[in-house]
């Protein structure tokens, strides 16, 4: 969709919102989420790979938080996980889960019968996140594999946001699997389709837009699905990974955080920004700002165009869109102490 004068949440009648690392860190609210989403007049589902906890309890999370959901607004991995299974497996086949008792729930209500060891009836392993997955666990699953049975993996998240910082995800568990087998999984939750599929259909839009803070699951199940997507940079990825992000994994917006939904679209989008000066020269990327023009874009005179509110965020946008344009991964470098000091973070490794 071309970027308009609309509000972010006036131009799209479904947000996909991403949980960890977007609305909450753990067991704690992002600053100013509950307000933005409260003032958006668009339907909310709450997609989110972890599929440790059911709709229900997700739920209960975002009300205790004082966001308002019902179950039927959250889709998770393991529901993907489970319906994807099932698309497959005839009724009372048995599958083997790894994963918490909500994915053997979603697994049980799709007709199946959920399993937590092997045996040569097993037709399919379904492998999500739950903190008390072990060595046995995966040993189990891994006999399953090489057997034959059909590996579906939740999601593959290498980490987990939460308040103390990033912690191994199940795309870590994953991995373990994988070089164990040697086989490797289908996968249900971002960046695969099936769960964006899922909650276009549940949610009923016509013009849905994704938001998420991970590069590798969110904006690139959003570009997989062929959906407009919003990067807020409140999670895991970087600006320096927005920057240098791949042609799959590129967000049509990028804002610091929800907040932006109530700001206009074309703002938020990717792309040249008024009084931002960017040049590309092989590997070198150079950037300046003109300082009248910033000041006029901010409705400012005086002040200095780094505290100006969302000037760093602007010349983010606007780098990204001159990176993407010529592929860029070389190094930036500012034309000033103050751009400089932008470029220094925008470099980081």
């Amino acid at each position: 969709m071309r970027p308009g004068t609309a509000a972010l949440s006036d131009a799209y009648d479904l947000l996909l919102l991403d949980l960890d690392g977007t609305v909450y860190r753990g067991a704690e609210p992002i600053d100013g989420v509950d307000a933005a989403l409260a003032a958006s007049p668009a339907r909310r589902m709450f997609v989110t790979n972890n599929a440790s906890r059911s709709p229900a309890d997700v739920a209960a999370h975002l009300n205790a938080l004082g966001i308002r959901a019902q179950d039927q607004d959250v889709v998770t991995s393991a529901q993907a996980g489970a319906r994807l299974v099932a698309s497959r497996m005839e009724p009372g086949a048995q599958v083997l889960v790894v994963g918490a008792e909500a994915l053997a729930d979603e697994v049980r209500g799709q007709g199946l019968l959920p399993v937590r060891a092997y045996s040569e009836s097993v037709a399919a392993v379904v492998q999500g996140f739950a903190r008390t997955v072990a060595w046995a666990d995966l040993a189990e699953a891994a006999l399953a594999v090489r057997n034959g049975a059909w590996w579906v993996a939740t999601n593959v998240d290498s980490t987990l946001p939460d308040e103390r910082g990033l912690l191994p995800g199940n795309g870590a568990l994953v991995a373990a699997l994988a070089t164990a087998t040697g086989v490797a999984p289908t996968v249900a939750g971002k960046p695969g389709r099936p769960i964006m599929d899922d909650a276009v259909r549940q949610g009923g839009a016509r013009r849905p837009l994704v938001v998420g803070d991970r590069l590798d699951t969110d904006i690139a199940g959003a570009c997989a699905a062929g959906l407009d997507s919003l990067l807020v940079l409140t999670g895991v990825s970087t600006a320096a990974e927005t920057i240098r992000a791949e042609a799959g994994m590129r967000p049509t917006y990028v804002a610091g955080s929800l907040g932006a939904l109530a700001s206009p679209a074309v703002a938020c989008a990717v792309g040249p920004q008024p009084g931002w000066r960017v040049e590309v020269d092989g590997g070198t990327m150079r950037i300046g700002v003109d300082r009248a023009a910033l000041a006029a874009s901010d409705g400012t005179t005086d002040q200095p165009y780094a505290e100006s509110a969302g000037q760093a965020m602007r010349g983010l946008r606007a780098v990204a869109a001159a990176a993407w344009r010529h592929d860029f991964r070389g190094r930036i470098i500012g034309s000033d102490p103050l751009t400089s000091a932008l470029a220094r973070d925008w470099n980081a490794e």
